[in-house]
């Protein structure tokens, strides 16, 4: 399928590694020109030469990073708010108020930010793609990380908001509620549970035999950053068109047990 990206700018949020890395070089095969934003410089800009594309360098988290990130990013078509935080050993006893202000901080208001900085242009021009990633945890909440899911439960509801204030503009506005995701931080967490358990010594062993893995969803395996990176290049792209306001699941079939 010709997704129609020869041209388009994106600027992808977090992508230094992990799922925004997967998902500017997906943007970037597709032939969108891309902008690779991250904190770190050493490995934002590794990866935006990987992808041929520019790295902007800031901190989301306060007002001027976001400025200056949208600056030098300059008149994007397509903005994956792909940065955030969380924090599965968490729970209620953790998180005070400050922890979940900083969690809304980051996984909300740093989208917010670069929605503000970015979104007139593309409604001026006629077209854009704004894609949120989320996380399931947003429909089902658990009992750990309770201000993750609260954060991800605001991206959700911001993405529909603005889809209705994108009406007739040509600019979507969508989120991909994701599940389990094999970047390296869920990793390395699974590989320490997996040695404690006996579930194996080798990633491997451990994706195979772990139950948090096998049995938490309908495909009983997690979930790839190529899974993703291919939906969100699906949605950046014109052929998309017919899609806004909407929140797709994909989690492998992950339910509450």
């Amino acid at each position: 399928m010709d997704l129609q990206l020869t041209g388009k700018r994106a600027l992808v949020t977090g992508a230094s590694s992990g799922l925004g890395a997967e998902i500017a070089a997906v943007l970037a095969v597709a032939g969108a020109v891309v902008v690779v934003h991250g904190r770190d410089r050493v490995r934002t800009e590794q990866t935006a030469q990987e992808v041929g594309g520019q790295a902007v360098i800031g901190d989301l988290a306060t007002d001027a990073g976001a400025e200056t990130v949208a600056a030098e990013a300059g008149e994007v078509d397509i903005l994956v708010n792909n940065a955030g935080i969380y924090d599965p050993a968490a729970g209620w006893a953790d998180t005070d108020a400050d922890a979940w202000a900083a969690m809304y901080n980051i996984n909300v208001l740093s989208s917010v930010r670069l929605i503000h900085h970015l979104v007139p242009v593309m409604r001026a021009k006629g077209w854009g793609r704004v894609i949120q990633i989320s996380s399931v945890n947003g429909e089902i909440p658990s009992a750990t990380q309770p201000h993750y899911g609260a954060s991800n439960a605001a991206r959700l509801n911001l993405t529909r908001s603005l889809a209705r204030d994108l009406k007739h503009t040509g600019v979507t506005s969508n989120a991909i509620a994701a599940g389990s995701i094999l970047v390296p931080t869920t990793r390395e967490y699974l590989m320490g549970l997996g040695r404690a358990n006996g579930w194996g010594e080798t990633w491997e062993e451990v994706e195979r035999n772990a139950p948090p893995i096998r049995d938490a969803t309908d495909v009983g395996r997690i979930g790839y950053p190529r899974d993703y990176a291919d939906l969100v290049a699906y949605l950046a792209s014109p052929v998309s068109d017919y899609i806004t306001g909407a929140t797709i699941r994909m989690d492998g079939g992950w339910y509450d047990r």
